[in-house]
């Protein structure tokens, strides 16, 4: 069989991780191409990810089969020339300069704000919940909400930074309970118009602009999920202007994706069809970028919830699809199952994390204590 050599050396990759190709597992793989093997071999996640999509290839639970992928640490077999190449452009080129702020919104946020609808919680919050003492979706969101203002400690009165304010639930969130002031930014249009129209008549500015061109003086900042678009290239730039537009005796708070590991590109599958230009970043990267800038009062790390975050995302996808699929077709539907239960698998692997660190440009008197 000319792609055997290629089948049997998958499966020695796979050996340590229980999979088994064309098993009974419920993670098993069940190949329905036999190119299946040299493709991936050939292109490796790239190759997994496309062929999933074209239907090479199925499993029962595939956020269980990443899940174990992740755990064996087999990803990091799949790396090929091809990005490499990519890594080396990234040390070279900034990829998330302004000029191209806004391709992620492009490909990413403005692809129908019905799908996210659908998906998300009622406040349509894009980022993980706070699953603590919550018992649904609209609950973990609220609960993060919550947190998060509870961290920044918000008054009545004072004027606060959003930056990728998404379709504006946190600024509504605020507006409404706190009764601050808040400015949102975001680089996407559909955010940006479904935004203004969720926040009329509250003292909400919802500003359709990369975050570097913000200018003013805010008693808090905070952002929630952006972080990952801003790239390696400008940490320094992006913490810098969180800082600039800072009160001195201000808070800020940052709520973002991360990895173990120091990286200047994502996953070649989740660069080309889920966010562009995007990177996770390490403690190491977001330390050099907060020194001389800010105090670090809190870092806590909540990322197991991301997992039970993706998988709610994941049902409501997957419940709505029937209205969703006059919009969409079949092979969107697999990418963006293969996205999000790859996702899912990854965090309950522990691999990415999900981090909220509390900033001051002096530190607090007496100390902080952060609110969990």
């Amino acid at each position: 069989m000319r792609n055997g050599k290629y089948k049997a050396k998958i499966e020695e990759l796979l050996a340590p991780t229980g999979i088994t190709i064309n098993g009974d597992h419920p993670w098993d793989p069940q190949v329905h191409n036999e190119d299946f093997y040299p493709r991936v071999m050939a292109k490796g996640s790239m190759a997994l990810g496309e062929s999933y999509m074209d239907g090479w290839w199925d499993a029962e639970k595939l956020d269980e089969f990443f899940h174990r992928i992740f755990m064996a640490s087999i990803d990091s077999c799949f790396c090929r020339l091809s990005d490499i190449s990519n890594c080396l452009l990234a040390k070279i080129y900034n990829f998330q300069k302004i000029a191209r702020a806004y391709q992620v919104g492009e490909h990413h946020y403005d692809i129908g704000n019905d799908l996210y609808k659908k998906m998300l919680d009622k406040r349509l919050m894009y980022s993980c919940g706070y699953w603590k003492e919550a018992a649904d979706l609209d609950e973990a969101q609220e609960h993060k909400l919550d947190l998060i203002c509870r961290k920044l400690d918000i008054k009545p009165g004072m004027k606060v930074l959003d930056i990728g304010c998404g379709w504006g639930g946190a600024a509504r969130f605020i507006a409404r309970r706190y009764q601050a002031e808040v400015v949102g930014v975001t680089i996407s249009k559909e955010q940006a118009a479904l935004a203004r129209q969720r926040c009329r008549n509250l003292p909400v500015t919802i500003k359709l602009q990369d975050y570097r061109k913000l200018y003013g003086e805010f008693d808090r900042i905070f952002s929630i999920g952006m972080f990952e678009h801003v790239g390696y290239k400008n940490y320094g730039i992006y913490m810098e202007t969180a800082r600039n537009l800072l009160k001195k005796d201000g808070i800020f708070l940052l709520h973002t994706i991360g990895g173990s590991r120091s990286n200047v590109r994502i996953d070649p599958w989740i660069n080309k069809y889920i966010f562009p230009n995007s990177v996770l970043p390490s403690p190491k990267q977001i330390t050099e970028a907060v020194e001389g800038r800010f105090v670090i009062e809190d870092w806590h790390n909540f990322g197991a919830d991301y997992d039970t975050t993706l998988m709610a995302w994941f049902q409501n996808f997957e419940e709505s699809w029937k209205e969703l699929k006059n919009d969409y077709d079949e092979r969107f539907y697999r990418m963006w199952k293969y996205y999000l239960l790859c996702c899912a698998g990854s965090f309950r692997a522990r691999k990415n994390q999900l981090w909220q660190l509390v900033l001051t440009p002096q530190g607090i008197v007496n100390g902080y204590e952060a609110p969990r």
